[in-house]
């Protein structure tokens, strides 16, 4: 599914406009994406978790020449998906 598909569908839903349906989606999304830049949490009930975790730094490998490097920290994006999501996700139809 892409972000046009989900457009689609909340103008089928909601009724609005393809116009307004995706400046929504876009609303959404930027509340979403700041949040998390600003090393927040986002919770949706219902769906699941997005969370920032700080790695540190760690050894690696280069598996073509085999020479050690360091790979450097960074923050990386997590979601955990919520139990009701789990479990739509696994009934069998």
């Amino acid at each position: 599914m892409t972000q046009i598909d989900i457009v689609e569908k909340i103008q089928m839903k909601m009724g609005f406009t393809k116009k307004v349906s995706s400046e929504l989606l876009e609303s959404v999304f930027a509340i979403m994406k700041s949040t998390l830049e600003s090393g927040e949490k986002v919770k949706v009930a219902g769906f699941g978790n997005f969370e920032i975790k700080q790695k540190k730094d760690r050894k690696g490998r280069n598996p073509q020449t085999g020479n050690s490097i360091t790979i450097e920290a960074r923050r990386i994006l997590t979601f955990k998906p919520s139990a009701m999501l789990k479990s739509a996700i696994n009934v069998v139809k």
